[in-house]
């Protein structure tokens, strides 16, 4: 065997289970392979400049290569039960937040020291948001920012580099079943581990899905969430986001009886695009570097789409909407909110009249012709019952973004050790279906790294 242990992918899942395995068994070979670059060569080529479109590079720099897709994300680290997936039904409540309490320790230690960690404890705010219907979920939340979540990740790697045996631009195309391990196949390369983990994170769920049919693991599909980002002045959702700073608020709309939920507040952030397998879609960042503060405050509102027999693409549901967008606007189109609830689409001239300077150059159309009539119901629902607890959201400069879509993968079969029906064949991390945040797939590699050392 070439290693004791390989590991597919360098997201937060491969990153936190390497870490955790070398700080219990400092002596294991560890081999982890990663289709993209090391952190500081991961530099997407439009970044900066005025494209609206994706070139295709052959390995998106910012889904792909050490740190995962979050490594340029808002470096929220949630520690809750309550969203971020359901690591808690296979390893307890309790176990689970000690996981991510766990990994909050180790990201302070490697440069996140003197970031907040927020509560959604107040009663004030929970009591104001229930009695209009809306509901506040409970979490504390570390708020590294972009910038010094890259400074995390750079200390982790340069614990890892010396220790881990790292492929960078090292594409897996299959995993084989040994009698004694699992092979990793990369072009003419193999590799051979006695154990093997899979955490590819959201941008491998269609290699996942290969990886499950090959070796007779069964899944499920899971769902897709659709919706736009909002951008609006900072005032308006300052007494929330200065006190809880992520405040994740669900409605169920009266007129279909849908789940609407505030996803990924970026206060005093950018809005920003995203590439997902060559689909443009929209996301937001915010910093911890007072420098780089804006005037506005974004967030996504997301409908969540679960679907029943006979239908089973649920991505592929979501990837025809983004692709709808792409394809009438370029890539993410921008209207406002006035525009939309009058009929009309947004036009340069508007956007430029507007009281809200959009953070991202997007190009200024009709959402109404690209989300379909019921999500896009429920999202301007939502947007009058928010304005209840915040006044303004409902204005008519308020930006909305589209779209935004977050793809989950197949629900992989795994048990209480997120070990498939294959001994030894870990899956972890966003692929998996079960988490669907940093923090949860962080602890899900320290929980199996803890599990192979238990079981050695």
């Amino acid at each position: 065997m070439d290693f004791d242990l390989v590991i597919v992918g360098a997201g937060p899942g491969g990153i936190f289970s390497a870490y955790e395995a070398l700080r219990l068994q400092p002596e294991l070979k560890i081999g982890l392979f990663e289709t993209g670059n090391p952190l500081e060569k991961r530099k997407c080529p439009i970044d900066g400049v005025k494209i609206k479109s994706c070139i295709n590079c052959k390995t998106c720099a910012i889904m792909n290569g050490f740190g995962g897709a979050g490594a340029f994300s808002d470096g929220k680290y949630n520690i809750t039960n309550q969203f971020g997936g359901t690591l808690y039904e296979y390893l307890g409540r309790k176990q689970a937040i000690d996981l991510m309490e766990y990994v909050d320790k180790i990201n302070i230690e490697n440069g996140g020291e003197g970031t907040k960690l927020y509560s959604t404890g107040n009663t004030k705010l929970k009591k104001e948001c229930m009695q209009n219907d809306l509901h506040l979920l409970e979490a504390q939340v570390r708020h590294l920012g972009t910038d010094k979540n890259y400074v995390v990740l750079k200390n982790l790697y340069e614990q890892l580099k010396e220790r881990v045996e790292i492929h960078f631009n090292t594409h897996i195309d299959s995993v084989e079943k040994l009698e004694d391990g699992y092979a990793l196949h990369s072009g003419d390369q193999v590799y051979t581990g006695k154990k093997c983990i899979i955490s590819t994170g959201r941008s491998g769920s269609k290699w996942m899905g290969n990886v499950c049919d090959t070796l007779g693991i069964k899944t499920k599909s899971n769902r897709v969430d659709i919706g736009v980002r909002v951008e609006l002045p900072y005032s308006i959702f300052s007494h929330l986001t200065d006190e809880l700073y992520e405040s994740k608020i669900v409605y169920r709309t009266q007129k279909f009886q849908d789940k609407v939920r505030t996803f990924c507040m970026n206060p005093r952030g950018v809005v920003v695009s995203e590439n997902t397998n060559g689909i443009i879609t929209v996301n937001g960042h915010s910093y911890e570097d007072p420098n780089r503060y804006t005037e506005n405050t974004n967030f996504a509102l997301l409908v969540s789409n679960h679907f029943t027999e006979p239908f089973k693409d649920s991505n592929g549901y979501g990837e025809s909407i983004a692709r709808l967008s792409n394809m009438l606007g370029g890539g993410v189109i921008v209207q406002r909110f006035g525009d939309l609830i009058r009929g009309q689409r947004s036009t340069a001239g508007r956007i430029a009249e507007s009281f809200v300077t959009p953070t991202l150059s997007a190009t200024p159309g009709d959402l109404s012709l690209v989300i379909p009539k019921r999500q896009l119901d429920d999202i301007i629902e939502m947007i009058y019952q928010l304005d209840k607890v915040a006044p303004g959201t409902a204005n008519d400069d308020t930006l909305l973004y589209g779209v935004e879509v977050k793809f989950y993968n197949l629900e992989v079969e795994i048990d209480e050790h997120l070990e498939t029906k294959h001994e030894g064949l870990f899956v972890i991390g966003d692929c998996s279906g079960v988490t669907h945040s940093l923090s949860h797939a962080s602890a899900s590699g320290v929980y199996v790294a803890r599990y192979l050392y238990e079981n050695k």
